[in-house]
Formats: C-alpha cells, sequence, structure tokens
C-alpha cells in the first residue's frame, strides 16, 4: 500500500467526513503516518482490534463499517433470502457507540434486521442474546481490558459463541475483498427504524439474562441464611459491569456490599487506572483501599465488558488479602460446584458422561480434580472461543443421541468451563466467559463455606492439600523480527530443537500443533493430536512441569505459558521461577524480555 497516497486520500476525500479529513492532515510525523496508512487494520479470526484514529490501520467509523459489509456479505451468501438478525452489544470505551451504530446501520442497508442495545452491556449478554433473539450473529465493540486508546469488534455466530475455523477464515476472505471504502452500503437511522430494520432493546433481554445466571445457583437458601454476612467491595473499573454485577447481587441477597465510588461510572479514559485489567494487581489499588476500611471478604474486580473477573480475598490467618490468579478462582468455583452438584447427586450417571473443559495452557490442576470426581476433562487450544465451541459439539452430539448424554458418543453434558485468563462460565445459557455470573458462584461459594467456618483463602488451602501444590506464570516476550517472522522463527526452532530441561525438569515430549504431532523425545516416536493446527508448541516436562509457546493474537509477542508442582507451596513457586528464568533465557537472542504486561486475547 502506498501510504502517502492513502494518507493524501484521507486528508481530501469526500468519502471522509470533515473531523476525519482534519485528523489526517494534522498529521506530521512520516512514521505515523507510514503506521496509520501503510496496512489496514488486519480482520482477524475473531474480529479485530487497534488504536482508535483516522487511517487504514486504525479503529474507526470507516474500518469497522468495512468490516461490518464483509460480515453482511458473508451472512447473506450463507443464510439466502429469508429473514435475518444480527445483535450488537458495546462497553464504555471511547466511541464504542458511533461504531456499534455505524454497524447497525451497514447490517440495516443489506437487509439484515439489527437489535442494538440501548447502552453500553456486557460481551456475556450478547452472547446470551444471540441465541435468545435467535439471532444468525452478533458483535460487541470492546476492546477488553486494552489500554483506553484501543477499541475493537468481535465476532459471535448464531450458537452464541465467537466464530471459529472454518468460519473465521470465510469471513476474513470477505472483508478482505473490499477494496474501496466507498463499497460500504449505509441507511440512515430514521430510514432503519422506519423500515423496521433497526430496533433498541434493552430491559426485557437483561432480565431474562439475570434470570438465566440465577438459576446457576446452587444453594440459594444458604446464600439467603449467610449474604448479610459476606462483606463485598467490588469495583468495574469504569466499565459495563456495574449496574449487572449490582443487580444480581441484590437478586441474590447479597446485602452489604460497597462500589469503588471513584470507578463507578462509565469512563472510556479509564482515569483511575493505568490498565483496566483485572489481572493486574495495580488495578485494585482502590478496591483494596475500600476493602481495608469496609473490612471486606471479599474484593472484587471485573474488566470493561464484564467477562474476566479478578479477585482478593481476606485471609485470616495474616489479616492481609490474597491475589487470586485467573485458575485459583476458577477452581475455586469448580471445586465448590462439583462437590454441590455430587452431594445433591446431581451428576451425571455416569460421571464421565460430564465435562469440564479448559485450555492447554491452564492448570494442570483441573485433570487431578476431574479424575477425583469421575468426570471428563477436555482441553482446547487457547482462547474462550474454543471451550464455547465444545458446548456446541455437546449439544449437537446430544441430538443426535436423543437428547441423552452419552460421553461415548461426544454427548456430554457440560459441567463447567475456565481459561487462565480470568474467565470462566457456569452454565450454558451463555457461550463465552462471564463475570457477572462467576461473581455470583464466586459469592455463594463464600457464602457456603463461611457456615462451615472457613474462608476463601482457608478453602484454597484445603484445595491444594486435596490436589497438589499447582502453580503457573506466564511471560509475554517482544519480537525484534516482527509479528509473523520472528513468531515462526522461534516456535520453529523450539520444536525441532527443544531443551533438554526447563526449570531443572527433564523435558519428556514436544507437542507440535502446527505439524499436528507429539514426539515423545526418548522413543522418538509420533503420535497424532485431536486439536486443530495452531502455531503452538508445548514441552511435557517430569515433575508435574510443562511449557506452552505461542504468539499473540494481537501484538507482536510471543507468550510463555508454564507450570509446576511442589511438595508444598514453596517448591511449587520456586519451581515456576526457575522456569521463568530459563524461559527468559532461551528466548533472549530472539526477543526481549517484557514481563507479564497486559495485553489482548
Amino acid at each position: 500500500m502506498d501510504y502517502r497516497a492513502e494518507h493524501q486520500r484521507w486528508c481530501i476525500s469526500a468519502t471522509f467526513d470533515e473531523e476525519t479529513r482534519r485528523e489526517a492532515r494534522a498529521l506530521t510525523d512520516e512514521r505515523e503516518i507510514e503506521d496509520r496508512f501503510g496496512r489496514s487494520l488486519s480482520f482477524g479470526t475473531g474480529g479485530m482490534r487497534g488504536l482508535i484514529g483516522a487511517g487504514t490501520n486504525r479503529m474507526n467509523v470507516y474500518t469497522v463499517g468495512k468490516a461490518t459489509q464483509g460480515l453482511a456479505d458473508y451472512i447473506n451468501a450463507v443464510a439466502g433470502k429469508g429473514e435475518k438478525q444480527v445483535v450488537i452489544a458495546y462497553d464504555s470505551r471511547r466511541y464504542s457507540f458511533d461504531f456499534a451504530e455505524c454497524a447497525a446501520l451497514v447490517f440495516c442497508a443489506n437487509g439484515i434486521k439489527t437489535f442494538l442495545f440501548d447502552s453500553l452491556r456486557p460481551t456475556p449478554e450478547l452472547s446470551f442474546a444471540v441465541r435468545r433473539l435467535g439471532c444468525i450473529a452478533g458483535v460487541v465493540v470492546t476492546a477488553s481490558h486494552n489500554p483506553p486508546a484501543y477499541n475493537g469488534y468481535k465476532v459471535y455466530w448464531q450458537d452464541g459463541g465467537q466464530i471459529v475455523p472454518p468460519q473465521d477464515a470465510a469471513i476474513i476472505r470477505r472483508v478482505n475483498a473490499l477494496t474501496s471504502f466507498s463499497s460500504v452500503r449505509k441507511m440512515s437511522r430514521e430510514d432503519a427504524l422506519a423500515a423496521g430494520l433497526l430496533q433498541m432493546i434493552g430491559r426485557e433481554t437483561d432480565e431474562e439474562y439475570y434470570a438465566a445466571i440465577r438459576r446457576t445457583a446452587l444453594n440459594p437458601e444458604v446464600i439467603r441464611e449467610m449474604a448479610k454476612d459476606i462483606r463485598i467491595v467490588y469495583t468495574p473499573l469504569h466499565g459495563t459491569g456495574n449496574i449487572p454485577v449490582r443487580r444480581i447481587l441484590r437478586d441474590l441477597g447479597f446485602s452489604q456490599v460497597w462500589v469503588v465510588p471513584e470507578q463507578e461510572l462509565p469512563d472510556g479514559n479509564f482515569s483511575t487506572v493505568e490498565y483496566p485489567n483485572p489481572e493486574d494487581p495495580k488495578a485494585f489499588s482502590l478496591a483494596l483501599k475500600l476493602a481495608r476500611k469496609r473490612d471486606a471478604d471479599i474484593v472484587l474486580a471485573t474488566d470493561p465488558d464484564a467477562d474476566r473477573l479478578g479477585v482478593f480475598a481476606k485471609d485470616s490467618l495474616t489479616g492481609e488479602y490474597m491475589s487470586f490468579t485467573g485458575n485459583m478462582s476458577g477452581l475455586l468455583i469448580a471445586e465448590y460446584r462439583l462437590s454441590q452438584l455430587k452431594e445433591k447427586n446431581r451428576l451425571p450417571m455416569p460421571a464421565s458422561d460430564g465435562a469440564m473443559v479448559t485450555t492447554i495452557v491452564s492448570s494442570d490442576m483441573a485433570k487431578e480434580m476431574a479424575a477425583a470426581y469421575g468426570i471428563t476433562l477436555r482441553e482446547v487450544l487457547t482462547g474462550f472461543k474454543y471451550i464455547g465451541e465444545q458446548i456446541r459439539l455437546f449439544e449437537e452430539a446430544k441430538e443426535k443421541n436423543g437428547g441423552k448424554a452419552d460421553g461415548t458418543k461426544g454427548a456430554y453434558e457440560f459441567l463447567f468451563g475456565f481459561e487462565e485468563s480470568y474467565g470462566c462460565l457456569i452454565g450454558t445459557y451463555a457461550r463465552d466467559k462471564d463475570a457477572v455470573a462467576a461473581v455470583a458462584a464466586l459469592c455463594e461459594a463464600a457464602a457456603y463455606y463461611k457456615k462451615q467456618g472457613i474462608t476463601l483463602c482457608e478453602q484454597m488451602r484445603r484445595i491444594y492439600q486435596k490436589y497438589g501444590y499447582y502453580r503457573e506464570g506466564l511471560e509475554s516476550v517482544l519480537l525484534e523480527d516482527g509479528f509473523d517472522g520472528g513468531a515462526q522463527a522461534l516456535t520453529q526452532r523450539l520444536s525441532s530443537s527443544p531443551p533438554a530441561c526447563i526449570g531443572g525438569a527433564k523435558v519428556v515430549a514436544v507437542r507440535d500443533y502446527a505439524a499436528g504431532v507429539r514426539r515423545d523425545l526418548a522413543t522418538g516416536a509420533e503420535t497424532p493430536l485431536a486439536l486443530p493446527a495452531s502455531n503452538v508448541v508445548y514441552f511435557e516436562c517430569e515433575k508435574g512441569a510443562w511449557c506452552c509457546v505461542r504468539p499473540s493474537g494481537t501484538e507482536p509477542k510471543i507468550k510463555f505459558y508454564f507450570g509446576a508442582k511442589g511438595a508444598d507451596e514453596r517448591e511449587a513457586d520456586a519451581a515456576v521461577e526457575s522456569m521463568r528464568a530459563d524461559l527468559l533465557r532461551l528466548a533472549r537472542g530472539e526477543a526481549q524480555g517484557e514481563g507479564n504486561a497486559p495485553e489482548g486475547d
């Protein structure tokens, strides 16, 4: 792309509004001009995400319109002439409503009826609404927990899950086939409303979403008994979680709830946090201050689109607040729900017909837990969309089996899904991680355990004593050779020449997901892998250790996930830190270590 010519078009063409042309004309830095106009913002396997601004490589109404036109072309191609419907939600970020309305009016101009939420809503409610409204697709405008300069556009299909292969590639081809912004069809809001193609939605969908979450409670009577004794501090981090989280806690009976006032209202600049990311302990500074003032039992934070939940809980042994990783909170909820389902005789019969789904980079404790309850554990590639896909596959298999669960036929009953990046799903009402439901489940667990006289911290220690001391780590590493070349070279090198040991643990096998094979390093024997091809390398190590290497989906970084098991907390922590040091040394010369920096999925 001739970036200078493209820049000039954005400066003078009537295709762009005056504000956009003015922003383009004000640019003087040559590197920024090349970055903005020298390439197109990539529409990837889940949608797109990027910096907000004028240019082909930025999030703006023109790049959003073009992406939507490609998606509309795909919908019309696969759905035929019948009525087609989509639903759109958006978060609190800058221009989120503008982008959502732009997408809605492009769909309408292409003859696709569009439901548009009347104000900001969490991503999991969008997933719920797709199926509740009988839509063929859904879009949510969000950049999740990225910094305020970003926004994004995620696409969902009729099962309520994010698009997955091979459908994602087919949509990408339609988007990439559009060579001009002038080919985007659009109609006015007034005409769309008059034609019945645009319909605003809100409260009715909200009520059904809240009801679906309430139905996931396993011990509502315990909640009613203990809720007044659970003290909760919550922050939505200026995002979409404020109204739904407060509502679901109130519905369940929790009355001792304090919301961080400085972070209560939507703010696209996220002015009180560096990153609106509940994975980052720094995002909890105001919440922890309020928690100490109120002597809270639990401190909760959701990200801007309310699909991720971060947790601190007060430790009665130290009087301090303990941080829970995404693995810890997911496993704590899983143990609570599985134990209660078993106690109430609500696990499938046989139990192996029930399934818990997690990703290959999440804690190996999930394997121990699944084995203890006799249920099936399914592992998928990184990304919650693959967990949502498993629910669809389970249901399709059950339909073929007369509606009955039968694990031998792949017709499992979905029991729980979680990933290490602070996301889980309690039921099947939605097909993406849901922090609103996670809040409900975690607070229910807190009420149940408080009735037993223990805190969430004590319960977490009991879980470690039961299953073993597992620890996990993550390092993101900046690639010197760019987004594609550096990642490809590094993963190929690690697959063909694996390290002998990582953190003192011998590497015994390599899973090369790009090649689709697992290689035993002692025998050289190769066996096929069941998961789809992906640029991922996984090392199986002795002593319960492992490491997974994959490129970031949104930035020129490569990510090292790793875990270990120890005889106690100290041994497990030492093993993980030893692995971290080895992995950064392993990457040296190919990349520059950056630590665990917040980023996209």
